[in-house]
């Protein structure tokens, strides 16, 4: 039923027999609990019927990774983990050619995360039991319960995307779908800028002072965590960078009473913690205050951008929830009251998206904009 491969020349056949097929269906198994990378377990691939779980422990897929960035295509369900995996282990990104199966779903109105479990049972009506999940993948031997479970992941992949496809291709969907699929695996392949770290962190109501803070500390602890390969959580959770910078201790005392602060890291770090907080460079490099979040449209437009999204809905069939998402709808917001560049907003408004909604919910937006400018206001 399957092949576990954990010899170099066992492998060296499957990447032979990879020759003859264009399309693979793909999971990973790997353990990531005190590391900022993933630690390959366990690669699975479904390559023309034929199952072959591979042991990352033992293996050098240097050869495997490059086989599927040149694939016509790759088949995950919930790609995000195994591309950022595949990513980290093959040095190379991004991956071009995924159709994720749960991408394809949320586009059929299953909703915009359903579970592996979920989607054959909706849509093949097969059960798999999923009580491996959370196994230790680089244990060896791996159990045979550990390898039935793994081989499971791709076993009925591949007729799942079939099924789906057929589905996409009769709505006028299935282009769509790639579309997205490919601006998922970009999105995942982005790297912040380190000195934009701080966005992800602060919010309006810090003031100029706190942003500088939190982008200093925000820039050293991803160079730390990079470096020491832990999570970041193990150096400062967002939530411990928030309390550092409102109530900025002076001494390691002061610093040993912050929310969720580690004692470790007082002992390791709590000096360049209180100096990335207390040397400042000049007033006029700090971060501009953050425009406040919009809560609604007035009461004039609202009603025509739920009537242009619902009649996108009727128009497509596609979900209103897979047509915009609130961080898509707050990049509109900034664009259109701060007059930003149309090519800055992001790649999934750009594509198919394009005509049917961005455009002309940027031109009802610009009808509010008065009303919108005054709820995100930036404060001095």
């Amino acid at each position: 039923m399957f092949q576990f491969i954990q010899q170099q020349n066992e492998l060296a056949v499957l990447l032979t027999q990879m020759e003859h097929c264009s399309t693979y269906a793909l999971d990973t198994e790997f353990i990531k609990v005190d590391t900022l990378y993933p630690k390959l377990g366990v690669c699975q691939i479904n390559c023309n019927g034929q199952i072959a779980l591979l042991d990352g422990t033992s293996l050098n897929l240097e050869h495997f990774w490059h086989k599927l960035f040149a694939a016509q295509q790759n088949i995950f369900h919930a790609c995000g983990e195994d591309i950022d995996l595949i990513y980290h282990y093959a040095d190379q990104k991004p991956l071009k050619n995924v159709f994720d199966t749960q991408v394809a779903m949320s586009f059929l109105g299953h909703g915009l995360q359903v579970s592996y479990q979920n989607a054959l049972k909706s849509c093949l009506n097969i059960d798999i039991e999923k009580d491996q999940t959370r196994s230790n993948w680089l244990a060896r031997p791996l159990s045979q319960d550990q390898l039935s479970y793994a081989a499971n992941d791709v076993l009925y992949l591949v007729k799942l995307a079939d099924t789906l496809k057929t589905d996409l291709k009769a709505k006028g969907l299935y282009q769509y779908v790639l579309e997205d699929c490919q601006n998922l695996t970009k999105e995942i392949a982005m790297e912040t800028p380190l000195a934009e770290l701080y966005a992800d962190i602060g919010n309006y109501r810090h003031n100029r002072r706190e942003l500088m803070q939190l982008q200093q500390l925000s820039i050293w602890r991803e160079q730390i965590t990079k470096a020491l390969n832990q999570p970041r959580s193990f150096i400062l959770k967002n939530a411990t960078m928030i309390d550092l910078v409102e109530k900025n201790p002076r001494n390691n005392f002061q610093l040993a009473q912050i929310k969720d602060m580690r004692p470790n890291v007082v002992r390791e770090h709590g000096k360049t913690i209180l100096d990335l907080l207390k040397f400042l460079p000049p007033e006029d490099e700090w971060p501009l205050r953050m425009a406040r979040p919009v809560k609604s449209n007035s009461k004039e437009v609202a009603p025509k951008v739920d009537t242009l999204i619902e009649n996108i809905f009727i128009q497509t069939g596609i979900p209103k929830e897979v047509l915009l998402r609130k961080k898509w709808l707050h990049a509109i917001y900034e664009h259109v009251v701060f007059h930003f560049d149309e090519q800055d907003l992001p790649d999934y408004l750009l594509g198919w998206r394009y005509e049917i909604l961005t455009k002309p919910l940027i031109e009802l937006l610009r009808q509010d904009i008065e009303y919108l400018a005054t709820q995100m206001k930036v404060s001095n």
